[in-house]
């Protein structure tokens, strides 16, 4: 639609008139909002006053094997109420958690398509490799570029992998549909060329289901396609963050957590 995609580049616009890093922006905004919705969840889906006794009953035990350390039946009965208590505590945990882990992947497996690659630049080779289902299928595949780009060298083959690898450069940035396949049928590849913030997909695959739900956002290959994957070397992002490289989840989840500590200090909810 329209809409929403004017709205999107209108906002990266804005920060980019800003003058501030989108992707670290993105990821600090939406690790604090995470953060407080994961306090938000825990404290209405658990129960916070058994909780709290499992808490103050493992600091109660803590306390009395640092008091009578000398006291060897007394220390043994402690730690035997750690364990026990522990394991009380984590099944108290456990339900809030399940309802956040779920929706959590879910939101870290869309936004990889953003933040986890750049788009590829103008002016720069990236490869585009495709693998076949087999040596003679592999003869007959071709590339056919838009316009706006090129093959900058010779096709590679690899016949003990039933590869084939062609580097390309853009010359324009869009997002462009390579055309792959033998000449009497062809298969379709996105790619986008851009400075902004894009939703790539690295690879197109035959199949795969569950690897296709984390790696890419296109329609499996036909499953009697000559074509087992084709893929778009995309740059890995790295986003500067208080003078670090980070992987983007890396940095979600500590900022994730730190929000979260801080807003269960602040709402007083027991974790």
């Amino acid at each position: 639609m329209a809409y929403p995609t004017s709205i999107h580049r209108l906002f990266m616009i804005s920060l980019s008139a800003f003058n501030l890093n989108v992707p670290a922006v993105l990821v600090v905004s939406l690790s604090v909002a995470t953060g407080l919705l994961m306090v938000v969840v825990f404290r209405y889906t658990s129960d916070q006053k058994a909780i709290r006794i499992a808490k103050d009953q493992l600091k109660a035990h803590l306390l009395a094997v640092r008091l009578f350390q000398d006291q060897l039946p007394v220390v043994l009965t402690s730690y035997r109420q750690i364990v026990r208590g522990t394991g009380r505590y984590l099944q108290l945990a456990f339900r809030p958690l399940l309802f956040v882990v779920l929706p959590l992947t879910l939101l870290i497996v869309q936004l990889d398509h953003y933040l986890g690659r750049t788009a590829l630049p103008t002016g720069r080779d990236f490869l585009v490799k495709t693998r076949a289902i087999d040596a003679e299928a592999l003869q007959t595949i071709e590339l056919q570029l838009p316009p706006e780009m090129a093959i900058t060298a010779p096709a590679v083959h690899i016949p003990a992998d039933n590869e084939i690898v062609w580097r390309v450069v853009a010359k324009q940035p869009g997002n462009y549909d390579l055309s792959i396949g033998p000449p009497d049928r062809r298969f379709l590849k996105r790619v986008s060329v851009s400075k902004g913030l894009e939703r790539v997909s690295p690879v197109r695959l035959q199949g795969r289901f569950w690897e296709r739900m984390f790696v890419s956002t296109e329609p499996a290959l036909p499953a009697e396609s000559p074509i087992q994957s084709i893929e778009v070397g995309y740059p890995s992002r790295s986003i500067q963050f208080v003078g670090f490289e980070w992987n983007w989840i890396w940095l979600f989840f500590v900022l994730s957590l730190v929000a979260g500590f801080l807003f269960k200090s602040i709402m007083g909810i027991e974790i």
